[in-house]
């Protein structure tokens, strides 16, 4: 792997992962690793172009269609690919079919870029996601196949016990806190072949630092307030075919100069 290489241009494919959701900025938008490991980019190319084309729940067929297409025309240094998860927390899902979009999405990009990214996000622990997670994996296992045939690089977040902890995810329990996001970016940064911004050099790795655990009466009062406010819209959205995202368009639809937010 190339030591800190120079990419002028990247662009961003996926749902609310690669939004940036739950890292929510004072004017009430969200930043993400994707913000963060742009604007580190950008420090090093002057005239540095990205594009942001994710949005919240997305599934793999939406990304292919919708996405995939305007990032392959952008011709970028840099395009990072995180899709399919959405389609694995459905109550059905033909994982068949989802390993095949993926695939379809991977043979379009890649030969678009300089170099394609690819994840295996991070998952915590906990009963809802449990009975998802055997589909997670073989989503995970296609991952790796597709960068191996197509000369991907893959940031392996599902293997990081840091990103496990709870506390690095936000209330809804599905999206990643500003220090999650920023571990993420620091994971990518380094995937890239670029040296650590920390001192302790994979220091995304380790875990946060140990505190008291909650009391059995706050983990009921969080369990409910998460049953109220998330997991039961979450459960009618599946069910009645919507989507957070409806009718959202990307936060970043062109490749233009970025300026944003440092690591």
């Amino acid at each position: 792997m190339q030591t800190n290489p120079t990419h002028t241009s990247l662009v961003a494919v996926g749902d609310s992962f690669t939004e940036g959701m739950s890292d929510l900025l004072p004017d009430g938008t969200y930043r993400g690793w994707a913000d963060l490991l742009a604007a580190r980019m950008a420090a090093r190319a002057p005239g540095f172009r990205y594009a942001n084309l994710a949005v919240r729940g997305k599934l793999i067929g939406q990304i292919v269609e919708e996405q995939v297409p305007v990032a392959a025309a952008m011709g970028a240094d840099v395009i990072t690919l995180v899709g399919g998860l959405n389609d694995t927390l459905r109550p059905k899902c033909d994982m068949g079919r989802v390993k095949g979009l993926l695939t379809e999405a991977v043979e379009r990009l890649a030969p678009n870029c300089r170099q394609l990214v690819l994840m295996r996000s991070p998952g915590r622990q906990g009963p809802v996601l449990e009975r998802f997670r055997p589909r997670m994996e073989e989503l995970f296992v296609c991952v790796e196949e597709l960068a191996a045939r197509h000369g991907a690089l893959v940031v392996d977040l599902y293997g990081a016990p840091s990103l496990s902890d709870p506390r690095m995810w936000d209330v809804d329990r599905l999206h990643l806190t500003a220090e999650g996001h920023r571990r993420v970016a620091e994971a990518v940064w380094q995937t890239l072949g670029h040296d650590p911004e920390d001192p302790e050099g994979m220091e995304w790795h380790a875990p946060m630092a140990a505190t008291p655990p909650p009391g059995w009466a706050a983990r009921r009062v969080a369990d409910a307030r998460f049953a109220r406010q998330h997991l039961l819209p979450w459960i009618g959205r599946r069910l009645t075919g919507r989507s957070s995202g409806d009718g959202l368009p990307p936060k970043r639809p062109d490749l233009l100069p970025y300026d944003g937010p440092t690591a």
